[in-house]
């Protein structure tokens, strides 16, 4: 970066560090080609700090999400995505350098963004569908979000901008937050998970009968947050209406993810919400109603699911391969289908169901 630069974003960023680290000259990796001409990261720098507190770690915040140099979006009122990330990893007392695959894991989160357009907020979840870091022996398979506990959201010339940490999490946590929230998991674990440092090597904090009982309380009380799902295998079959012979319609439904709509329709119709399931080519909205019932329109299917036909097929959607049909509604049919999870090369890894 040339003196007469304008890095004013940038600049924000460091100060707001130095607030905690002072003189700490952080671990820098700058991205020499930038993404808008072809290069292959598209966070423009990601930095690591040694911390001590309140354990041991990394602390990895990103530099590109944000508008770093001249301001350019339309949104005078935040800058660039509005948010910057960060990672705190456990370190080891020996550890003098950062490992690669958490910078690897950044700039993906950054391709994520750049190409999808979605953004994080605190309260967000991301399924990795396999660990955090690929090839090692961990249970943390996702992501949540929350605010950073040490960086505040700032002010910055190009607009406001939040610090996003990102915490690794299992899949049982995972499912706990989807089935409640997000925030509310992180609370209720706190005691075992000081400042969400991301250690690969912990259990789920299921397995602490006090955190697993206030998640459990917690969903039973207040119900999920969860008001729409993205779900990879999810299909509309009509049924064929003849002279000898009717077949119901049928929702198609991936087994990975049946056990945890099954548990959303729980914490949704039950509690008076809708859940909204978004497929590649259909959508399917589940509301609460005194009849039960199935409508469809364009892309869109609607079942009204009262409290019998809820908690029926809460109990059906299991991660096993299966149809059935339920008694409180009839004339339509659920198929649960095996998942293949892949890895990066294309390859199963994993079968469910």
């Amino acid at each position: 970066m040339s003196e007469e630069a304008n890095t004013s974003g940038w600049d924000a960023i460091d100060q707001e560090l130095s607030k905690i680290y002072g003189d700490q000259e952080p671990k820098h990796y700058g991205t020499i080609l930038p993404y808008s001409l072809g290069g292959q990261d598209p966070l423009d720098g990601l930095s690591a700090y040694k911390s001590d507190t309140p354990v041991p770690h990394w602390h990895f915040v990103t530099y590109g999400f944000s508008e770093l140099y001249e301001k350019e979006s339309e949104n005078a009122e935040y800058s660039g995505y509005g948010f910057e990330l960060t990672f705190r990893l456990a370190r080891s007392e020996e550890e003098e350098e950062p490992p690669a695959w958490a910078l690897n894991l950044l700039q993906n989160m950054g391709r994520y963004v750049f190409n999808s357009g979605n953004v994080f907020r605190s309260g967000d979840y991301l399924d990795a569908n396999g660990p955090i870091c690929l090839g090692a022996d961990t249970l943390l398979t996702a992501l949540a979000f929350t605010f950073d506990p040490e960086l505040p959201a700032i002010d910055t010339p190009n607009g406001r901008m939040e610090f996003i940490q990102m915490v690794g999490i299992t899949g049982d946590e995972l499912e706990a937050m989807q089935t409640w929230n997000t925030l509310g998991v992180l609370k209720a674990g706190l005691g075992q998970f000081p400042g969400y440092v991301t250690d690969l090597s912990r259990d789920s904090l299921l397995q602490i009968p006090s955190v697993a009982e206030a998640i459990e309380k917690g969903m039973e009380q207040e119900g999920s947050n969860t008001g729409i799902l993205y779900v990879d295998q999810l299909a509309w079959e009509p049924g064929k209406k003849g002279w000898f012979s009717k077949n119901p319609d049928m929702v198609k439904l991936g087994a990975k993810q049946a056990g945890v709509i099954g548990k959303l329709l729980r914490g949704r119709i039950l509690k008076g919400k809708s859940l909204i399931l978004v497929g590649q080519e259909i959508r399917v909205v589940f509301e609460p109603g005194e009849n039960a019932g199935c409508s469809t329109e364009d892309h869109e299917v609607s079942i009204t699911l009262n409290e019998a036909a809820a908690a029926e097929l809460s109990q059906s959607l299991v991660p096993q391969e299966s149809a059935f049909e339920l008694f409180s509604l009839p004339g339509l049919k659920f198929q649960i289908v095996k998942t293949h999870i892949k890895d990066q090369e294309g390859n199963v890894v994993e079968t469910i169901g």
